[in-house]
C-alpha cells in the first residue's frame, strides 16, 4: 500500500486506514522503532496486560505452586502469634 508523508506542524506523519489499524490491533498508544531503513509501529500493551488471564490458566493447569518448600524463619518461630 502506498501513502504519502503529510505535514503536521514541523513534523511529518502518515495516515493509516482504519482497516489496517484494526488488522494490526493498534490502540491509542503505539511503539515506534527504526529497524534498518524501516519504521516499525507496534501495539503498546499496558503493563501487566493479560496477567490475570495467564494466572487463571496457570491455576487450571496446576502450575501455580511454589518451586521450593517454604523456609521457616526466626520470625515464624519466635515473633509470630495467632490471635
Amino acid at each position: 500500500m502506498k501513502s504519502r508523508l503529510i505535514r503536521i506542524g514541523n513534523s511529518r506523519g502518515v495516515r493509516l486506514p482504519k482497516p489496517l489499524i484494526e488488522e494490526a490491533g493498534l490502540g491509542e498508544e503505539v511503539e515506534i522503532q527504526v529497524r534498518g531503513s524501516a519504521v516499525v509501529i507496534t501495539s503498546r500493551a499496558a503493563p501487566r496486560e493479560g496477567w490475570a488471564e495467564a494466572a487463571r490458566q496457570m491455576r487450571a493447569r496446576g502450575d501455580d505452586r511454589l518451586l521450593d518448600e517454604p523456609t521457616r524463619t526466626r520470625f515464624d518461630d519466635e515473633d509470630w502469634r495467632w490471635r
